[in-house]
């Protein structure tokens, strides 16, 4: 408890300062060089194959709310949230051998992966539930990645004040075994709130990093020309990169 609270304290202390010098030049070196740092002391101290804590049944939150973007306002989803989703589609791009596309079906028919985890969210709540998905591995390993590749990008239904939802996450939390692609939640089809019909889990980061509603998987080498070049929706509105809780 002790390692998280310094690891977290030092992640809030980087957030919280973030509208107040982003905008500098010097600002932004700052926050970059904390950010570093912030990312080599969480993996010197938990191991890059770390695990985040896993719970028991007994220990799921009565409800587990929304945060964030709790629906996608567009005719399109609302005609696949009609649907069940039957025409979903994820795509898998970039620097892979084998681009794929898949259904939602097709996620469900992958080696599965059940896991009771907590939730930390930025705005200081937290929440445990059971989330069931394939491990984003076994994707990446199906479409084969280019020798090029360093990050995956993950692209999003929902808009924020006119700009697309993306997050993404290096080579070591793409293939650490916790990290899933969830389409259900305490064994239940994921609701709408929460991100259907596919969200990220990655649980040893905090909950922004969680991208919801996802469309598309992109495997790049550079997050330089994707949105503002930070990786992603609200890093490039000051918040870190690296949100390891």
């Amino acid at each position: 408890m002790r390692r998280r609270g310094l690891i977290a304290g030092l992640g809030a202390l980087v957030v919280g300062g973030c509208s107040k010098v982003a905008d500098s030049g010097a600002g932004q070196a700052v926050l970059g060089s904390a950010e570093r740092w912030h990312k080599a002391a969480q993996r010197l101290i938990t191991g890059r194959d770390a695990l985040a804590t896993e719970f028991t049944r007994a220990d799921i939150s009565p409800s587990f709310r929304g945060n964030g973007s709790q629906t996608v306002g567009t005719p399109e989803y609302a005609s696949a949230l009609a649907g069940g989703f039957a025409d979903w589609q994820l795509t898998v791009t970039g620097l892979v051998t084998h681009p794929l596309s898949l259904s939602l079906d097709n996620i469900r028919r992958l080696p599965q992966r059940t896991q009771i985890t907590r939730h930390d969210c930025v705005e200081g709540w937290s929440a445990i539930g059971e989330w069931t998905g394939p491990q984003l591995a076994t994707i990446l390993r199906g479409a084969g990645l280019q020798p090029e590749a360093r990050f995956v990008v993950f692209r999003c239904a929902d808009v924020l004040d006119g700009a697309p939802y993306y997050e993404s996450i290096d080579m070591i939390d793409a293939f650490h075994p916790q990290t899933i692609i969830a389409h259900r939640l305490n064994g239940e089809p994921l609701p709408e709130r929460n991100g259907a019909p596919l969200r990220l889990r990655v649980e040893r980061q905090l909950g922004y990093k969680h991208a919801k509603y996802l469309t598309g998987i992109e495997v790049v080498a550079s997050l330089d020309t994707i949105g503002e070049g930070r990786g992603g929706y609200w890093e490039d509105r000051g918040y870190q990169w690296y949100a390891g809780a």
